[in-house]
């Protein structure tokens, strides 16, 4: 099989393919809300300043069977500043699908067109599921690196929606809800389903955004609208997305305001559970559980399989969802240091650290022998 590849500047150029890539996008097993070509045409709009795109199509008998759009930049690791490629979509996207169909032969030919058109230390691809981990695509280029890390980054819960989910959670939980539940009814709190669309989306992102401003995310700036290019990033790709029908939150109001929610993206019957966020006076209400519980009515109405949470943290996380979830699934980072110099440099370096940070926790980690005393 013959196989084209072709590089863009942008994926908004007049003459991408956007049909052929939605159909590339369709066909892929495990292609996510994040893969949506209005997504990573916001995030290409919030770039910064020394960040470079390059979008990288590859046909095989005339039709679309790859699409990868990488960003490359010059990062510091320690005292080495070098240049990293990544998917186009980090560090905002939460789980992300390779759109590639080529046969595996092909492997090599692309990965040697990537490095001659943007030239790096390290290739490094974020939260990819275990299946697209591992695909034989990503073991091939394993022997073509210099060195190779799959490090898992995250274990997210998921919870399958089923008719029991009609009736009332068992054990702690339970009773969690039902304090959560009268905090609220007291205050007067009311809970409000939106399906957002291409009339109502820019009001919806005005609220959430003012409550994840004045909450601790805000004050920490690590929220999904903390500063101006995520902000922008957001607006952008939450609006497409809304045009699609894939945005749906779920708000508790006080005297019409919105003082908590959780805000997601729909795709094939899969709800991504991607932000939450409460005003800090509100913080005793618990609502994060009860708003939790109200997407899996939802869901049951709607007919959904499925409700994910977003990224967490790889231990102790406290996402609510571990409480009911039925399965996970593992989120990857791919790293491919390539022969360069510097990408040879960072593979060591980087081995050596990974193997001082064991060491360290073996000696934390291990029993403290006391002498043993003799004699009087």
């Amino acid at each position: 099989m013959t196989v084209e590849l072709r590089w863009y500047h942008s994926l908004s150029e007049a003459n991408f393919p956007a049909i052929q890539y939605e159909a590339l996008r369709q066909r892929v097993a495990g292609s996510t809300p994040f893969n949506h070509l209005g997504w990573l045409r916001a995030a290409a709009q919030a770039l910064g300043p020394g960040q470079e795109l390059a979008v990288l199509l590859g046909y095989a008998e005339g039709e679309l069977r790859l699409c990868l759009p990488l960003v490359r930049s010059r990062e510091a690791f320690g005292l080495l500043r070098v240049a990293v490629v990544r998917h186009l979509g980090y560090p905002l996207s939460d789980r992300i699908a390779l759109l590639i169909e080529l046969p595996v032969q092909a492997a090599g030919q692309v990965l040697r067109c990537i490095r001659r058109r943007l030239p790096h230390a390290l290739l490094q691809l974020s939260e990819v599921s275990s299946a697209t981990a591992d695909e034989p695509w990503l073991t091939c280029w394993t022997r073509h690196s210099s060195a190779f890390e799959r490090r898992l980054s995250c274990r997210v819960p998921v919870h399958r929606i089923s008719a029991a989910d009609r009736q009332e959670v068992s054990g702690d939980p339970r009773y969690k809800l039902r304090r959560a539940r009268k905090r609220i009814a007291a205050c007067g709190a009311v809970e409000r389903r939106v399906l957002a669309d291409a009339a109502n989306i820019g009001v919806l992102l005005d609220a959430v955004s003012a409550v994840e401003d004045a909450s601790w995310k805000g004050d920490d700036s690590v929220g999904i609208f903390s500063g101006a290019q995520r902000r922008q990033w957001m607006y952008q790709a939450f609006t497409a997305l809304a045009e699609q029908g894939q945005v749906c939150a779920v708000l508790l109001e006080l005297d019409g305001r919105c003082i908590s929610y959780r805000l997601g993206l729909l795709e094939g019957g899969r709800f991504y559970d991607y932000n939450l966020a409460f005003l800090p006076e509100h913080r005793d209400l618990g609502s994060g559980r009860v708003l939790l519980e109200a997407l899996i009515h939802w869901g049951l109405d709607e007919g959904w399989a499925w409700i994910d949470a977003s990224r967490v943290s790889l231990d102790n996380s406290s996402h609510q969802l571990h409480e009911r979830q039925t399965g996970f699934i593992e989120h990857w980072r791919l790293s491919c240091f390539s022969w360069r110099p510097s990408g040879v440099a960072l593979g060591v370096a980087v081995r050596g650290w990974q193997w001082l940070k064991l060491r360290i926790r073996e000696r934390r980690l291990a029993p403290t022998t006391l002498p043993i005393r003799t004699g009087p």
